[in-house]
């Protein structure tokens, strides 16, 4: 028995992993809010050694920042932070919006037209997290078919950074409307417009986080 737990613990702590990681993209976690291994240790009943290790490999990708005092905590982040995080989600999106135009076939746009209702849905209930979820499901659904997981990957990064503050963002505001641009993200695709495409993607990725910065 003893053995098969030790087979089974990478597996293990990599659905830890996910599953934190998964929260902190999608902004169940506030900035600045502490995450101590005792807790997570708890939480998901393994030993410290693990918790440890999960935490670390957060803070690797910049989802979690590591005090003086060793804590871990959400970051918060400065205007000028949300600044270049805009602009790199900015030049970084549009491209993988982009090499995926040409694999973008219909059934994909049906699919991004349902998750579009989700969002929508979310709006209606006032759903912060549904919203996120549904957004950035929307997003990634596109990006994936561009075959490009370099690019994909440092996206996900920044959606990691900024879940958190994103979160917070709906929760000051509200979410009141469908984002507007999905719609012409939509047509672009359907119409093959590649330059419009571009544009649309920049304007919806980038808006959010420059009204933080207001």
């Amino acid at each position: 028995m003893a053995e098969e737990a030790k087979i089974n613990e990478p597996s293990f702590q990599d659905r830890i992993y996910r599953e934190l990681r998964q929260k902190i993209m999608l902004g169940d976690l506030t900035p600045g809010q502490s995450l101590t291994l005792r807790g997570v240790a708890e939480s998901y009943e393994v030993s410290m050694t693990p918790a440890r290790e999960v935490l670390r490999r957060l803070a690797a990708e910049g989802a979690l920042i590591v005090t003086n005092t060793g804590r871990f905590m959400t970051p918060i982040l400065s205007n000028d932070r949300l600044e270049e995080l805009a602009a790199l989600r900015g030049l970084l999106e549009p491209e993988i919006a982009a090499r995926a135009l040409p694999r973008a076939h219909l059934t994909l746009i049906d699919r991004l037209q349902l998750i579009n209702s989700r969002i929508s849905q979310a709006v209606i209930q006032k759903e912060p997290i549904s919203y996120v979820q549904a957004n950035l499901e929307f997003h990634r659904s596109l990006y994936l078919r561009a075959q490009a997981p370099a690019i994909l990957a440092l996206v996900e990064n920044i959606w990691l950074q900024i879940g958190p503050t994103m979160r917070n963002l709906y929760e000051k505001v509200g979410v009141n409307e469908t984002p507007v641009h999905h719609l012409s993200i939509l047509a672009a695709l359907k119409s093959g417009n590649e330059s419009e495409l571009r544009l649309m993607v920049r304007t919806d990725v980038t808006k959010g986080l420059r009204m933080l910065t207001r």
